[in-house]
């Protein structure tokens, strides 16, 4: 998923990037081929550049590394809003068919049967950068027909990459247009909640390259043992 994922990000692309999954795509395509990718965190960091992956946006080498530190508010209102970063990555609970998403509540919102952390800037995200990168698990809990709840809007998403696949926005319903090695769309279709769309011209990824396996295994997690 992750080196799917980074090799969608382009030398100069500046990417909103989260900890877990987008944090090691968008660090994998800066150690590879895309140098001058522009990590930017929440915490207001733009520009860091990590030796190890961090354990939370408050980790202090992002600032110690970043090219610039500014306020969060000033990260959400300048940076976000006036249109100046590219790519976001986002994840959720649920996803449906058009790319919105949930981060909210499993179940009725007055009674949950789960309460989720909710949507932090997930909802500004979605709207204000031009193309949303989702990185989701595939399986019918989190690809629904029916969101329990609508956290941010999916207008923006251009391609969402799982464990077994890719899907992308055709005709406005994301559509499975790509699965991974060992995979096929059957598989794709029975995880997900909805009749999923599968493209005519339906293609195999690529199985990461030797230098995206280096690459990849040398990003070390803080506090990890390295083996």
């Amino acid at each position: 998923m992750a080196v799917e994922a980074a090799r969608r990000l382009h030398d100069g692309t500046v990417c909103f990037v989260g900890i877990g999954l987008p944090s090691i795509a968008a660090n994998l395509a800066r150690r590879t081929h895309a140098p001058g990718c522009v990590l930017v965190y929440e915490s207001g960091t733009i520009g860091s550049k990590p030796s190890e992956l961090p354990l939370s946006i408050g980790d202090g080498e992002l600032a110690d590394t970043a090219d610039a530190v500014v306020s969060v508010p000033e990260m959400f209102a300048y940076w976000l809003q006036g249109g100046r970063i590219d790519v976001g990555f986002l994840s959720a609970a649920q996803i449906d068919r058009h790319g919105n998403l949930n981060s909210t509540v499993i179940g009725d919102y007055a009674h949950p049967d789960v309460r989720l952390p909710g949507g932090g800037g997930a909802p500004e995200i979605a709207l204000a950068v031009s193309d949303v990168f989702v990185l989701l698990r595939q399986s019918p809990r989190a690809f629904v027909e029916r969101l329990d709840f609508t956290t941010s809007l999916g207008d923006n998403v251009r391609v969402v990459v799982t464990d077994l696949g890719v899907l992308e926005p055709r005709e406005g319903e994301l559509t499975l247009v790509a699965v991974h090695p060992g995979v096929d769309a059957e598989q794709a279709r029975a995880a997900t909640g909805w009749s999923l769309a599968v493209a005519d011209d339906l293609r195999e990824t690529v199985p990461p390259t030797d230098l995206e396996l280096r690459a990849l295994r040398a990003l070390r997690t803080k506090g990890h043992e390295h083996g």
